[in-house]
């Protein structure tokens, strides 16, 4: 089953739009991990158990295992997931971009060393950068278009030929991109106005990774309102820290279930 094809059965199966992002921070993990060895993958794994209901797909950030020496507990967390919650697609959240055979090692490093259903890419380097990523048509490529910093605007909103240039790589992705169906964007939840513009250029069939509800302070319901498509999907709305951090107790893992859910209650009060 390829990516877009399992998210869909997601959708469905689970009633679910969350996203659930893997982002781990030692320094925010409760007491009890102090003393873990293995604490990285112990959290997240915990994390991933008591979300997996409530999660339409999971999103472990590479950076934040990788500055930590913990590249194995991905590894593990990620198989973990596959073995446990099969019906919960896992998407690599690297931003890879780079040509030619190292574009090549960037999405074998994704797919084929971490199993992950599919990946995020930065598009600004051209479509060869991105092709090996594309080639894979079973695997989802999931490309930066107009992001939730604050910085955003710098470049994605330059103007050329009438109009910003995130309106562009969205269409070009839609257009010419997408030839085997496996291309989402990633449009931040800070933008509504821009979720609403890209949902019209790309048509209902490009789901959307929204980041930027929670600790990032974007509004559920003008997230959903503005990008979901004509069934009331199309998207997998993105939160870490709210759900992740819910409690420093030893209630972490019950306390994240429940954020999830709320989460995830409020977006279908407006599908």
């Amino acid at each position: 089953m390829t990516f877009t094809s399992s998210l869909k059965q997601r959708w469905n199966d689970a009633d679910s739009l969350v996203c659930v992002g893997l982002d781990p921070e030692p320094a925010k993990f409760p007491a009890r991990f102090a003393n873990d060895a293995d604490a990285v993958f112990s959290f997240c794994r915990d994390i991933a158990d008591a979300t997996a209901q409530y999660a339409c797909a999971f999103k472990p950030q590479i950076a934040h295992f990788a500055a930590l020496g913990a590249e194995d507990a991905l590894a593990r967390l990620i198989a973990h997931i596959h073995a446990t919650h099969p019906g919960v697609p896992v998407i690599l959240d690297s931003k890879r971009g780079d040509i030619g055979s190292t574009a090549q090692h960037y999405a074998a490093e994704a797919f084929d060393r971490y199993a992950a259903d599919a990946v995020t890419a930065n598009p600004y380097l051209g479509r060869d950068s991105v092709q090996p990523f594309l080639d894979r048509a079973d695997r989802g490529v999931v490309i930066l278009c107009r992001t939730s910093n604050p910085g955003a605007g710098d470049l994605q909103d330059l103007v050329i030929d009438g109009r910003p240039l995130y309106q562009h790589v969205a269409e070009k992705v839609a257009r010419e991109w997408n030839t085997n169906g496996n291309c989402s964007l990633v449009v931040g939840a800070t933008w509504p106005a821009q979720l609403k513009e890209v949902r019209a250029i790309v048509g209902d069939d490009v789901p959307f990774l929204v980041p930027g509800v929670g600790a990032q302070g974007g509004d559920v319901e003008a997230v959903v309102t503005n990008a979901k498509n004509a069934a009331g999907t199309g998207l997998m709305v993105s939160s870490s820290r709210a759900i992740l951090y819910a409690s420093k107790g030893d209630d972490y893992a019950e306390a994240a279930a429940n954020a999830a859910r709320e989460l995830q209650d409020q977006i279908n009060r407006f599908r």
